[in-house]
Formats: C-alpha cells, structure tokens, sequence
C-alpha cells in the first residue's frame, strides 16, 4: 500500500476491490459536508462519475461520517477506512479526520485521481483494505515566504491543495519583509502602494554580480486573503499570519519613514530593499511605532481567525539602536539591561496586546533573548537550542531548524544544482529528521507541538523553482510530522522509496516540479548563478 504518509495500522488488505462506476453514491453524515464537497468535486473530475448524493443505499456507496468511537481512540484528526467489494466506510473522529481519511482514499484509487480530467481506462479501483490512522502531531507546517518573491493568488491555492494532498494542517504565510510587504492594510495605503514593489532583484546569493533590472512584486488584497483563509479551511488548513517586527522591516520603513530610526538616518531616503541578507534599518522602539502596529494587527486578526499571530522577532540588528538617542532614552526610561531587553519589550508588547484580543503570538527564537512573553510560542530555527531553551521554560515550540528542514537549502553537491543554499539536504536526511530533541523529560516533550518545513525564497523566483525545493523532500517532511516513525536510525527509507516510485507518478498528475531522482533536468539547472553551499554535514545542534 504506497500511501505517504504512512498510515498508523493496516488492520487487513485483502485481493478484492471497489470498483466506482455511474451508480456509485456519496452518503455524508452530520459534520462531513466539507469532504463530501471536496470529495465529489475532486473525484468526479478525475473519473469523470456524478457521485451523487446517497441516501439510504446499502451498496455501491462511499459513506462519509464523524463517529465518537473514533474520536475517542484515535482523536479528532484520525480516521478509520474500510474498503470492501460493496463499498466504502470512512469514519474521521472530527471533520478534519474525515478530511485526511479522504485523502488516504483518493491516494488509494491510483495517480490518475491527481487529474482534472478523467483519462481513457484511468483506474475507478479501490482496493480491498481497512485501516485506521492518527497524525503523531497537530502542527504539520509549511511556511511560504511571499515577500523575497511574491506568489500570485492562484499560486498559494495550489500549495494549500499540496499541503492537503500530504495532511498538512498549518500554512504559516511569511508576508512582509525587508524586500516587499505583501498584504493589503486599509489605513496605511502606502505599505502596498510603495511597500510591495522594488525596483529590481539580486540574481542568486547576496554575493552574486547578477541582477534583473526590472521591478518585482505584487500584493494580496483583502478579499484574496479571505478567499485564501476560507479556501485553506475548507481543507483544514490553519492559516497563520507572519508580520515582521522589529527587524526585516524595511519596505514598512520606506513606506512610512518615521517608523525607522530617523534620529540616525535619513529614513525618507530608503527604498524597498532589492537585494538578500539581514537590513540594518529597523523599526524605531516609540509609541508612533507601537501605535502604527497595533493598527496592522487589528486589521490582521479581522481577516485571520488563527490563535497564532507569527511576529518575526529574528534577526533584528541593533546597531542603529545603540546609536540613538532615542532608543536609548527608552532602554533608560524601562530600566531595561540593553538593547536586547528593548527587542524583548517591543516584542513582548505585542505579545500582551494579542492575549488581549484572545489570541497568541509565536516568533522565532531570537524572542527568547531578554525574555519573552508568558504564553508565547517559540518557532525553533537555529538549531534545537531555541526550542528545548523554550520548552523547558514551560513555551509551546514549534521545531523547524534549519540544518534539517529548511528546503531552500540544497538537495545535493552536484555541479548542476540550481543556485546551491546551505547544506545538503537529502530526501533522505529530511526522512531521518526528528522533531524531539533529546534530553526533554516528558512534561517538556509535551511542549513540542510539530514540526514546520520553511520555504524560503530569494533565490526561487518563480513557482517552479518552489516546487524543485519542496518536491519531493516535502512528502518526506509529511511523514515525519504524521506518522509514528521508530528513531531516524531505524526508519525504512528503503520502503519510504518505494512508496515514492507511486507518489512520483500522483506528483506527476499533479503538475509539481520536483527534483527528479536523478538530478536536475536541464531547464531547472541555474548555470553561471552563484549560491552560498556550506560543506560537510549540519552541527546537530
């Protein structure tokens, strides 16, 4: 049974099989209309079958239902499937487990499932099985950067389809940045007005001499973000915002000067960055600041209904800090220990700011430097250290370091490489991830709650270079942060591969353009274009 990922139990997987045919009925039950939905839409343009609604039939039917028997042994987000000659049960402990049930069943009618058109003798075939499964954590991430290179409308769709194809629950959208702010604020025209577009883009690594000479961006009105929330959660797929604060803030600072350190530099000079690497100008610690934010924030938590508000909080230089006036008069004025405790306070006031509102941040691990927020969650990027830091000062944690599943890093050490970031990362090296580190006693292993892939963009510019960093190393990810893998030492990559040689073909189906096996094809090569790789392997840290 070649289903990524890998279910929890196959209970049996007999020779028969259910066959759709033009009789063939969908019976949904209370609670199970969202898969109904997506189940006869995708099912019926791939078979080309009407997959009406069923009634009472007893036979020839898919049914569809939300069962607390299921609930209470496998949780909301498992499921149970059986396939018999007669027909096919599918019960999910909550919606979502219904969902996911049902993409284990489209997997299960064969690659051409993943078409949009039905394909002359493609398979109506079901096999014989009956299984059940549960996910092992509730945050299965993806974060898109849309801010280094912006991704149409149409293009985030498609990845939140990917992520449900895979049974990933969380869709962390990376929205502003130093090089483009990419959502559209009501009383701050200017943020997309001037701050989604710069006028030009570095070609490969910050060191690189090439350039394209022509402007670069776009942005998502609030209607599109709607469109994106309520089409993600019709596949279950929490939507969690990122609003970069203090740091990587310097298209903001271009629209609105007087939110930048304008007692150190002449902030009306600055532009929307153009090329890669940390900005020095960052967001100036004054009330205008606070004031200015609060009013992003409140327009951000109209349009996503997500607990988690991601505000960066990462690489925040602090040079400017140190030589002003004014950031000093503040570290004086709070009796803070420096500009570290000034980046804990900015960060922390949002963090009360939200909890008021009954919501919750998350940053990265830098807001862990001067103390952060009680409540606060920590998404761990340099390493493990952040995440077992904030687990064991009682934080939630969300593991992403990225020596493991950052996949903008590079997938192999050959020449032909496209643009090579960072480490080797292998398909296999991603299958062999971990998402708990070690030493954490079992209270704090409990803080822990998943794992997130990162997308990272400056150096893919368009949705194809997106697709050869995630694919297939993505479906890999997936497995690790659903299924119940024993230790990275003792997984079967072997039986992970093999499974692969179908899922290349549902891939296929799909239009995704992965990294094949054998390397890059000729047009996803990037000759003469030059990265940052690192050699040997990743500090394990």
């Amino acid at each position: 049974m070649d289903v990524i990922p890998e279910p929890l139990d196959v209970l049996s997987h007999g020779d028969g099989f259910f066959e759709l045919d033009a009789g063939t009925a969908i019976a949904a039950g209370a609670g199970a209309e969202r898969t109904e939905r997506w189940l006869r839409g995708t099912l019926g343009a791939a078979t080309g079958l009407p997959l009406p609604p069923g009634g009472n039939a007893d036979e020839n039917v898919i049914r569809l239902s939300v069962d607390p028997a299921v609930t209470g042994e496998l949780g909301a987000e498992g499921y149970r499937l059986t396939v018999a000659p007669t027909g096919v049960q599918l019960a999910g402990g909550g919606p979502a487990g219904l969902f996911w049930g049902a993409q284990t069943l489209r997997q299960l009618l064969g690659p051409d499932a993943f078409r949009r058109a039905p394909l002359s003798g493609g398979s109506r075939r079901l096999p014989s099985c009956r299984l059940q499964d549960a996910p092992r954590f509730p945050w299965r991430g993806l974060m898109l950067d849309v801010a280094r290179h912006f991704m149409p409308k149409e293009g985030v769709l498609r990845y939140l389809d990917l992520m449900a194809a895979h049974k990933l629950n969380v869709f962390h959208f990376h929205l502003t940045d130093d090089q483009g702010w990419r959502i559209r604020i009501e009383r701050y025209p200017r943020l997309t007005e001037v701050g989604s577009w710069r006028p030009r883009t570095k070609f490969g690594h910050r060191a690189s001499p090439l350039w394209e000479e022509k402007p670069h961006g776009g942005h998502y009105t609030q209607d599109d973000i709607r469109e994106i929330v309520a089409y993600a959660a019709e596949r279950h797929i929490t939507v969690v915002p990122e609003i970069d604060v203090p740091g990587h803030s310097q298209a903001a600072i271009a629209a609105y000067p007087e939110l930048g350190n304008t007692d150190v530099i002449d902030t009306a000079s600055l532009t929307v960055w153009d090329t890669w690497g940390i900005s020095p100008n960052v967001l100036a610690p004054t009330d205008n600041t606070l004031r200015f934010y609060e009013g992003v924030f409140e327009e951000v938590l109209e349009l996503f209904p997500s607990e988690f508000i991601h505000v960066g909080g990462d690489e925040c230089l602090k040079d400017q800090w140190r030589a002003s006036p004014v950031a000093q008069a503040r570290i004086k004025e709070l009796g803070l220990a420096g500009e570290d405790e000034l980046q804990a306070w900015f960060v922390g006031h949002f963090a009360k700011w939200l909890s008021a509102r009954g919501r919750r941040l998350i940053g990265w691990d830098e807001i862990l430097e001067g103390g952060v927020a009680e409540g606060a969650a920590v998404a761990s990027w340099r390493g493990y250290g952040g995440g077992i830091a904030a687990a064991r000062a009682g934080h939630d944690v969300v593991m992403c370091p990225e020596q493991h599943v950052y996949l903008d890093h590079r997938q192999a050490d050959g020449a032909d490489e496209p643009v090579p970031i960072g480490y080797v990362r292998t398909l296999e090296d991603v299958y062999r991830f971990e998402p708990v580190p070690p030493g954490l006693d079992e209270s704090r292993t409990r803080r822990i709650l998943g794992a997130q892939a990162n997308l990272w963009t400056e150096v893919m510019e368009d949705h194809a270079r997106v697709d050869y960093q995630a694919f297939p190393r993505l479906a890999a990810f997936a497995e690790v942060a659903w299924s119940a893998l024993p230790a990275p030492p003792e997984r079967d990559f072997a039986g992970f591969e093999r499974r692969m040689a179908t899922h290349y073909r549902r891939l296929d189906a799909l239009g995704v353009a992965y990294r094949p096996p054998s390397g890059p094809l000729p047009w996803q090569r990037r000759p003469g274009v030059p990265g940052r790789p690192i050699d040997g392997p990743p500090p394990n840290r």
